[in-house]
């Protein structure tokens, strides 16, 4: 069965993993990129290129990833911010299709911070974009994280702005704290198992 795949994206802050878990309570699973890409790094074949690409110990003695090295090198270097994705995204899309291969539901979720920054976009039948003002990401991610503001901005500075990301989304989905979250969320789902039934109609 082709299983319909819906990204979810929001940049950082904007409250991804609470929609997604509301989503979950709706029986719609989601593929979590970060979390599914930093297991690619233990991959045998995969951890062997990384040592041999930077000759540089981001393997720590007790195997763990040195991610201080490591970013120090993508942030220096943009050829290693290639050689990393060229190795990792491709296995990234085969662990979701056989993820894929294993749920039941009318459609899935794929999250990812960086969905239309690295194009993945294209991938999807439809796009859900997760709004929250810039001062609320700030604070949440602060709280999260326990770091500083200039940290939070360093790494917003990465991605693209929300208005861009909004007009590109097929549903926006504001989380500002104040804007009900549950009934937005079901009426995305409505709206995309409508659409998924009206398409097997045909």
């Amino acid at each position: 069965m082709n299983i319909n795949k819906i990204g979810i994206t929001g940049n950082i802050g904007s409250g991804k993993s609470i929609v997604c878990k509301i989503f979950s309570h709706l029986g719609i699973e989601t593929f979590n990129s970060d979390e599914e890409t930093k297991k690619l790094y233990f991959i045998p074949e995969i951890k062997e290129k990384i040592i041999d690409y930077f000759k540089d110990e981001i393997y720590l003695k007790d195997d763990s990833l040195n991610k201080r090295l490591l970013s120090y090198h993508i942030f220096k270097n943009p050829k290693a911010l290639q050689f990393i994705e060229g190795l990792l995204y491709p296995e990234l899309n085969k662990s979701f299709d056989k993820w894929c291969e294993k749920q039941k539901s009318k459609y899935v979720l794929f999250e990812s911070a960086i969905l239309f920054e690295k194009q993945f976009d294209s991938q999807f039948n439809k796009i859900i974009f997760i709004s929250a003002p810039e001062e609320v990401r700030i604070q949440r991610t602060m709280l999260r994280d326990h770091c500083d503001e200039e940290n939070v901005r360093l790494r917003m500075r990465l991605q693209w702005d929300e208005e861009t990301k909004a007009e590109k989304s097929d549903y926006v989905i504001h989380n500002d704290g104040y804007t009900m979250l549950i009934p937005q969320i079901i009426e995305v789902h409505r709206a995309i198992t409508e659409t998924i039934d009206n398409y097997e109609s045909c």
